[in-house]
């Protein structure tokens, strides 16, 4: 039977401290009480850098078994380096990773607009071909619609790679499916939410019903799913994935 994960890009918000974490939550107990709440979550931090073990390993300890945690790839490997030479460091990181056991959902190459397909679609063939990626759920998430194209997916069908379909406000939302899961980030417009994630801001109704119908046409064809919102969707991410969790039930 297929499985659905819901949760939000991140846990640790402050703003969130007294409209969806209790008031006085210690931020050493914000992921317990999120695991309560959502059975998955996005980090966001491994973007910046790859973390301690010990981290890792506390992420693990504080959730329950059937919790899941999916992650960015260090912006080292995807940004910087632009997956050329990063050996050392996509090993050390898929290393870090696989000590969330049972608990590792799928992996995530991000990249930003400037990663165009004429330039860079060699690199990712490479990397694809040359890494490891056994026992790993791999997702590409592009951000220039030049990518839209069949070499592109039928790259990621070969190897199993999702394509992470993203609702980003100047990306065309686009339904190609090239694994055997799909991940969905929900990531709206960064100009229409100011830095206060306290509530939501804006009202995505028809959107977030479009997505419940689209996620069970997914589970129709007996794929796993992993949704995951950030705040700028709606401006207060909890809310998005409790209202979405609502229209998948029905």
């Amino acid at each position: 039977m297929s499985v659905i994960h819901l949760g939000t890009s991140g846990w640790s918000y402050k703003d969130w401290l007294g409209v969806f974490y209790p008031d006085l939550t210690k931020q050493a107990d914000y992921l317990p009480f999120y695991a309560k709440k959502f059975d998955s979550v996005e980090v966001d931090s491994t973007f910046y850098a790859i973390p301690r073990k010990t981290t890792v390993q506390n992420w693990y300890d504080k959730t329950p078994d059937t919790f899941t945690f999916s992650l960015k790839v260090p912006q080292i490997i995807t940004h910087e380096k632009r997956l050329n030479n990063c050996e050392s460091e996509w090993n050390q990181f898929v290393q870090t990773a696989q000590l969330l056991k049972h608990k590792l959902g799928p992996i995530v190459l991000q990249f930003d607009y400037k990663f165009q397909f004429n330039e860079h679609f060699f690199l990712l063939n490479e990397f694809l071909k040359i890494y490891n990626f056994k026992d790993i759920k791999l997702c590409v998430e592009i951000r220039n619609k030049d990518w839209h194209n069949l070499d592109f997916y039928d790259l990621l069908r070969k190897h199993n790679v999702a394509l992470v379909l993203n609702d980003l406000y100047y990306m065309p939302r686009i339904i190609e499916l090239t694994s055997d899961f799909v991940y969905v980030r929900l990531l709206g417009n960064r100009k229409q939410i100011p830095d206060d994630f306290s509530h939501v801001r804006v009202k995505r109704d028809m959107d977030l019903d479009w997505w419940a119908d689209w996620i069970h046409k997914f589970i129709e064809k007996e794929l796993d799913v992993w949704v995951y919102s950030n705040n700028r969707y709606q401006g207060h991410a909890p809310a998005t994935i409790a209202e979405l969790q609502k229209r998948v039930a029905k």
